[in-house]
């Protein structure tokens, strides 16, 4: 199997190597996890392919995966960025606030950003989001620079997993439980 950085894999999506990944996790019994649909109302159907033309958003959409691994809900969301600083901008304040209940529901949320131009994913923590977010919040930086970020949390790469989030959701809950 190719891993993630496979020149072979150059067309796909970070979406399409997610969704990989997930039924890799699946048929190993590792976790379930799926692609949330984002919620549309068609408003004109070209008859003869049956296909949608045109559509409006129901509603905000909140993030991209939701699941459950090993018993611990999960949900993320996928974001890729082209250079070394994040703008906030991306990230709506619907989800920020839908994966902070999500948390407090005993859950595990995170946000899986691929770096394109160093051809590698980052994990990125929901409680390390939260202080970019209020830092923003409280007039200071509207994006994070790639420096600012926990190295132990750049994904590593691994025979047979094209995008192996779950060791850093383990990772994760054990620095959780290790906090005082």
């Amino acid at each position: 199997m190719a891993t993630w950085n496979s020149r072979g894999l150059r067309g796909s999506t970070l979406e399409e190597l997610i969704n990989r990944t997930n039924e890799k996790y699946r048929e190993n019994k590792l976790c379930l996890v799926q692609k949330i649909p984002t919620p549309i109302t068609p408003i004109e159907i070209d008859k003869s392919s049956r296909h949608i033309t045109l559509a409006y958003f129901d509603q905000k959409s909140t993030v991209d995966y939701i699941g459950t691994a090993q018993g611990i809900p999960v949900c993320f969301d996928a974001k890729e960025c082209a250079v070394d600083t994040f703008a906030l901008a991306n990230i709506h304040e619907h989800q920020v606030a839908f994966m902070r209940e999500f948390e407090e529901q005993g859950g595990i949320a995170f946000f899986l950003i691929f770096y394109s131009h160093k051809d590698l994913f980052y994990y990125l923590r929901f409680e390390r989001l939260q202080e970019f977010w209020n830092r923003m919040r409280e007039g200071g930086r509207k994006s994070f620079r790639f420096e600012e970020l926990e190295e132990d949390y750049v994904i590593p790469q691994r025979q047979g997993i094209l995008v192996p989030y779950l060791d850093l959701v383990k990772k994760d809950l054990e620095e959780r439980d290790q906090a005082p």
